[in-house]
């Protein structure tokens, strides 16, 4: 018996979405994204997001919770620090802010992102 309320995080079958930063925000590299998008609904995004090596500007006006499963990143703020992420890592990232996003080696979360 399937529970429509419950979903697990699994994207087999899921076709994936391709991306990658916008020219202007674009720093080093090539970056390519790859999202396997589970929820989609009333402001709430969650799934599976992929990058490879690369480094952009991020903004964010929405709620970001994230967890690492692979690979290794360094998110810095503008005027801040920078935060080295792993696998087995989880962050917020609230509404507000901007810095830069930097793939060292391809990394794969899993996100939630409430508007």
């Amino acid at each position: 018996m399937t529970n429509s309320t419950l979903l697990k995080v699994d994207i087999t079958g899921i076709e994936p979405q391709y991306d990658a930063p916008l020219p202007e925000r674009l720093i080093s590299g090539n970056p390519k994204f790859t999202a396997w998008n589970l929820e989609d609904r009333d402001g709430l995004y969650a799934g599976v997001w992929e990058a490879t090596p690369g480094k952009w500007r991020i903004a964010y006006d929405e709620w970001e919770y994230v967890h690492i499963l692979s690979g290794l990143s360094v998110i810095t703020e503008d005027g801040g620090a920078a935060h080295t992420l792993k696998a087995g890592d989880s962050f917020l990232i609230r509404p507000g802010f901007k810095g830069t996003w930097e793939v060292l080696e391809t990394l794969r979360k899993e996100y939630v992102i409430r508007l």
